[in-house]
């Protein structure tokens, strides 16, 4: 039978459990996601660490539109931005796993047209409305009803924290925060 033991120090929903049949890690250990308000804010601390002006290590976005991209994927994600859905092969376990959970980005990916088309506003209002939709997908509750993912369809809850930190995460390693 597997037992429950504290990982460490931090997020009280980190454990490390043990015995036969049991994860070696959960997977909040192993993955960074948007639920841990540890990670919302070391996200936060690197966001305000951006200006207007940084310069992108690659891709074509500034900085504006990609505070603006990264805000419209997380107004998608709260079904605030209907998306046209795409039949990719994507969708499917095993590769879909692979992609939200395991794979290194790639510079340079698709995504959804709809997350391209928006013309960034103020800089302080754009960095203001991103810092408030993170709070607000950290905070949603398990049982919210998800919208379909326009690349990878159907998630769940725990794929929806865990996709939202890594795009957070991928954009500002692209401006260097």
């Amino acid at each position: 039978m597997a037992r429950a033991v504290p990982a460490g120090p931090g997020d009280p929903h980190r454990t490390r459990r043990g015995g036969r049949g049991g994860r070696v890690f959960g997977y909040s250990e192993v993955m960074k996601t948007l639920y841990a308000e540890g990670r919302r804010r070391e996200l936060e601390e690197r966001l305000r660490r951006l200006t207007a002006g940084s310069t992108p290590r690659w891709g074509r976005f500034d900085a504006p539109k990609m505070v603006v991209h990264c805000a419209d994927a997380l107004r998608m994600a709260l079904g605030k931005l209907p998306t046209e859905s795409k039949r990719l092969p994507i969708r499917h376990p095993p590769l879909k796993q692979l992609f939200v959970y395991w794979l290194p980005w790639p510079k340079g990916a698709p995504t959804a047209r709809e997350l391209l088309e928006r013309v960034p506003a103020e800089w302080e209002a754009e960095i203001a409305g991103l810092l408030a939709l993170m709070e607000e997908a950290g905070m949603i509750s398990r049982d919210f009803e998800w919208p379909e993912h326009p690349a990878f369809g159907r998630m769940s809850h725990r794929a929806w924290g865990v996709l939202g930190y890594r795009h957070l995460d991928h954009h500002f390693r692209q401006f260097g925060v």
